[in-house]
């Protein structure tokens, strides 16, 4: 499998110049990635996101110039995050930087994992002293170390975990099983 569905944002789509007839219409699946664009001390990050284990990569002071063509610019900043990780560059299957097909983005529940994302992002850059003194490779590792609320069991998720990659420092080790609390009895 070569082919790789890249679910983008309006604002991504508009960036990269977009028309619906560029669109692929396929179901939503596990294997999707989705891009988004967030502004952050004035300048554009570009954010990606694996759907099924939310592996993420994000990118400061993006520019148009960098991310065109979309494909080579994709797999690249995918594999330099995968290296970064000591995953193989194949774990999520063979991506192929010709056969990359934009979509419409479609999960609602990725989409709000990728704000959670951005805000962590943001806080993150504050707590470094501003994008200046901001190390890209350290936010990233962070990024994919952070516990995320799940409805599925066991209540949480870790993307790095979830990508098969060593949890490391910064991950808490053997968590209790979450549930989730519909309301409160007396």
């Amino acid at each position: 499998m070569g082919g790789v569905v890249l679910r983008c944002t309006a604002k991504t789509l508009k960036l990269l110049g977009a028309r619906p007839g560029d669109l692929v219409k396929v179901e939503h699946t596990d294997n999707d990635w989705y891009a988004n664009l967030f502004w952050l001390e004035g300048r554009k990050w570009l954010l990606l996101a694996h759907a099924g284990t939310l592996f993420s990569a994000v990118v400061p002071d993006i520019h148009k110039a960098d991310l065109v063509p979309i494909g080579p610019s994709v797999v690249a900043v995918i594999h330099k995050e995968l290296e970064a990780e000591h995953l193989p560059l194949d774990r999520f299957g063979i991506l192929d930087s010709r056969a990359i097909e934009l979509a419409r983005t479609e999960s609602r529940s990725v989409l709000g994992y990728m704000n959670e994302m951005a805000r962590f992002c943001d806080y993150a850059v504050f707590e470094y002293g501003g994008l200046a003194h901001c190390d890209a490779r350290e936010l990233n590792r962070e990024l994919r170390r952070e516990l995320h609320l799940s409805k599925r069991s066991p209540g949480y998720l870790v993307p790095i975990e979830l990508a098969g990659g060593s949890s490391g420092r910064g991950t808490v080790q053997n968590r209790p099983t979450l549930r989730v609390v519909d309301g409160l009895h007396s």
